[in-house]
């Protein structure tokens, strides 16, 4: 599916990522865990190809095996590689119905695509009135994670990165979320989810964890790696 070999990324010369090596397997449900400032969201940027990160000449950022280090992040969407952001952007003017009408109108037929949105609507408890408004704007924040969750849902990215979901979201939402996603996503899906808080891994359950801090991968496992964190702590790791 996807993977990186080598990955260094720096921002006005200053590197935040450093030799950074995993391989994501399709269908999997993986953490991204770390304290605020360990490189989380870099990374995930990396991946997406933000245009202000430099990448080092070794790294790799490899799709079915293929370097895709130099494309741009619209052809990389194109593949199927998609994330979410911890503070969405709101869109005035833009309603979620007509994003979702722009982005499927080749995929699906008006009707069915609406009869689509309400399903998953429902499923996620978002307000009728919340999918015809401009999209975000005034929105709390487990309003629009919500919103993006129905998104990508319908988009069906074949890997996701779903960047600290659990922002500004109380538990009732952040459950109805994780479980949405991974009832709704195709089985093939790969979901990355990257928080600061190990408590998210009750409900999304990933098989596999990696931990980050200053900008390095210093320890992968499994939810028994999230429990010892939860308990002690990320100081509990050596980097």
């Amino acid at each position: 599916m996807l993977a990186i070999e080598h990955l260094s990324a720096s921002i006005d010369q200053k590197k935040i990522l450093h030799d950074i090596s995993f391989s994501f397997a399709a269908g999997k449900t993986y953490a991204i865990l770390g304290p605020n400032g360990s490189g989380k969201s870099t990374l995930s940027s990396a991946i997406m190809g933000h245009p202000n990160l430099v990448l080092s000449r070794a790294s790799k950022i490899l799709w079915n095996e293929k370097n895709i280090k130099n494309l741009s992040p619209d052809k990389r969407a194109a593949l199927g590689i998609s994330m979410t952001f911890q503070n969405p952007l709101a869109l005035a003017g833009v309603s979620a119905r007509d994003l979702l009408r722009l982005a499927l109108e080749k995929k699906y037929d008006v009707i069915v695509l609406y009869q689509k949105i309400q399903v998953a609507a429902k499923a996620l408890h978002i307000k009728e009135e919340l999918l015809s408004r401009s999209l975000n704007d005034g929105f709390s924040g487990g309003e629009k994670k919500k919103l993006e969750a129905l998104q990508i849902a319908l988009l069906e990215p074949r890997f996701v990165l779903f960047d600290e979901i659990d922002t500004g979201v109380d538990v009732d939402a952040l459950k109805a979320i994780t479980l949405f996603l991974k009832q709704s996503l195709p089985k093939e899906s790969t979901l990355v989810f990257i928080t600061h808080s190990a408590k998210l891994l009750k409900y999304m359950r990933p098989d596999h964890v990696l931990v980050m801090k200053e900008g390095r991968l210093i320890a992968t496992g499994d939810q028994e790696l999230a429990a010892r964190i939860e308990r002690s702590g990320f100081e509990s790791l050596s980097s």
